[in-house]
């Protein structure tokens, strides 16, 4: 038994009931099983008898009334519910037993860590790119919401079941490296950075160091490379800090070093999707959708950012990766139609691509967003921020908005050791879960052992219930999470959980609680909540304490 199944099976026998009275026909959409607003409307409600009514031709709630005879016949004799009752317009609500509660806490604990949703039937091998920040400075915060959502996206597409590949685009190629190097000369002579240049301490810091290596301020070329290194080693500790990998670092230049721009310019103008204009090269991208065509060769005959990025994602679908996912700031709207526009140029699928486009993050404090970096002189550093508030704070508070959504992170919550702060908040449940079992020594061990044949068990109180229906819908939420790109959800329902159990523990004595059974079974539900806000957390890339 997983722990799905209790929620499947009982999905199973509405969509059993809906097709008994249609002659085995399915009905589509599914019929819908949900928790409903109010506890007294019953444990799950389904919306089968509204989508009935049509095709039987019938009013919703005397199909209501016939669902109810054909459920009370398939889950009257396991026990499973109470009663079953019609409200409202035709909804048939269901009054779980406690034994039901019982066989579904044991199928939780009986799932151990893989509490998650079963494999997706349809795998795939899919390429995330992202945070792809300027190696031309330190990463940002902005790189920094980009990076964490990118690789909870990665955690969560992985915990369904596709092959995941972590890529990070280094863009070191372009007349922006010439402007690096120029920044480092200028501060190596002692000088200030040219206007478009990179200004910071960080810049004098490189220029201390490429000095040190012996490096010629005259050769742009060897001082702009050298400069990316060095600022590379910066980002990659900086990511490692922050507990995201990436698989592989991509090189621009390496692109055009590998004749790629040339096979892919080549592809185009055969296929016929090029023109010349204004001694310019255009790619014909209206064709496929976009609002106008995109300059790939200028009229001085240097490449646009376009033309490379256009190589890029051709060798990416090249190298057999089904579906391509870049995490994109802010400015990158228009981005994405001339990329999908340039893949279908070039014959592949234009569905393979998809965009994640990060609003804004503003670091805020009293009120007020926080001055600029020192070191970067532009921007607050992610390296600032994890100094700050640490590397679960800004995860947590880099995530828990939906990546659409403008970000204002508030340092002074994001510090704070109380309950205001939501990831202390479930932090805390965690590590006050960790600490009852601990405490129970041995009786945890036996937690979850024979509830579903325990008839020593009192009725299960509604705080119980609540929080074994909570732990219930994980997988789901984990599954959608996934398909919507949306791991805020993963945040919203951790802080669910933490508040269920808070309620689970405020009403209910666990430890030397009257009877073996009911400790037994309290026990268990403390470790199927333990295990499961660890399953939560970790798909946010955040740490589940044991004490705190």
């Amino acid at each position: 038994m997983t722990a799905t199944d209790s929620i499947t099976e009982l999905r199973g026998a509405v969509e059993g009931a809906a097709r008994a009275l249609r002659d085995g026909e399915r009905t589509e959409p599914a019929p819908s099983l949900d928790r409903p607003p109010k506890p007294d409307l019953g444990d799950y409600s389904s919306n089968a008898a509204m989508l009935l009514a049509g095709p039987l031709g019938d009013d919703p709630r005397a199909v209501a009334e016939r669902l109810r005879t054909e459920l009370e016949a398939s889950l009257g004799d396991t026990g499973d519910v109470d009663r079953i009752e019609i409200a409202g317009p035709g909804f048939v609500n269901l009054f779980l037993s406690d034994a039901w509660y019982r066989r579904a806490l044991a199928s939780l604990v009986a799932a151990g860590d893989g509490l998650g949703p079963p494999p997706t039937a349809t795998p795939e091998r899919i390429l995330v790119e992202g945070p792809s920040a300027n190696p031309t400075g330190p990463l940002h915060v902005g790189g920094g919401r980009l990076a964490a959502y990118g690789d909870a996206v990665a955690r969560l597409l992985e915990a369904v079941g596709h092959e995941i590949e972590r890529e990070f685009y280094v863009n070191d190629a372009g007349a922006q490296v010439g402007r690096f190097a120029d920044s480092i000369a200028a501060r190596m002579a002692g000088e200030e950075p040219p206007e478009e240049g990179y200004g910071g301490e960080y810049v004098t810091e490189l220029a201390e160091r490429v000095a040190a290596e012996g490096i010629d301020p005259g050769d742009r070329e060897a001082l702009g490379l050298r400069g990316i290194e060095l600022m590379l080693e910066e980002v990659r500790a900086t990511l490692d800090r922050f507990g995201v990998s990436i698989d592989t670092f991509a090189s621009e230049r390496a692109i055009y070093g590998r004749g790629e721009v040339e096979s892919a310019l080549a592809k185009l103008e055969e296929g016929g999707h090029t023109y010349r204009s204004d001694d310019a090269l255009w790619l014909r991208t209206t064709t496929f959708g976009d609002d106008k065509d995109r300059v790939l060769i200028r009229s001085n005959g240097e490449p646009t950012y376009l033309t490379a990025d256009v190589a890029y994602h051709w060798a990416k679908l090249q190298r057999g990766f089904d579906r391509l996912i870049d995490m994109l700031g802010a400015d990158h709207h228009g981005y994405v139609a001339r990329i999908r526009a340039a893949i279908a140029a070039l014959g592949g699928d234009p569905d393979a691509f998809e965009a994640q486009i990060m609003s804004l993050v503003h670091v805020v404090e009293g009120g007020e967003r926080v001055q600029m970096s020192k070191r970067s002189g532009e921007f607050v550093s992610l390296d600032d921020l994890l100094d700050d508030i640490g590397v679960d704070a800004t995860r947590w508070f880099m995530l828990w908005r939906s990546h659409e959504t403008t970000l204002d992170l508030d340092l002074e919550l994001a510090r704070s050791q109380s309950s205001d702060n939501p990831v202390y908040y479930v932090q805390y449940a965690h590590a006050r879960i960790a600490s009852i079992l601990r405490k129970a020594g041995a009786a945890a061990e036996q937690a979850g052992a024979e509830l579903d044949a325990d008839s020593r068990v009192a009725v299960l109180e509604p705080s119980e219930k609540a929080l074994i229906k909570r732990l219930l819908e994980f997988p789901e939420e984990v599954r959608m999470s996934a398909a919507r790109r949306a791991p805020h959800r993963i945040c919203a329902y951790s802080t669910a959980v933490a508040a269920d159990f808070h309620a689970f523990y405020r009403d209910c004595q666990v430890i030397d609680a009257e009877g073996e059974g009911v400790q037994r079974s309290r026990l268990a539900l403390c470790l199927a909540t333990k295990r499961t806000i660890a399953s939560a957390l970790g798909l946010l890339g955040i740490s589940a304490p044991e004490r705190m």
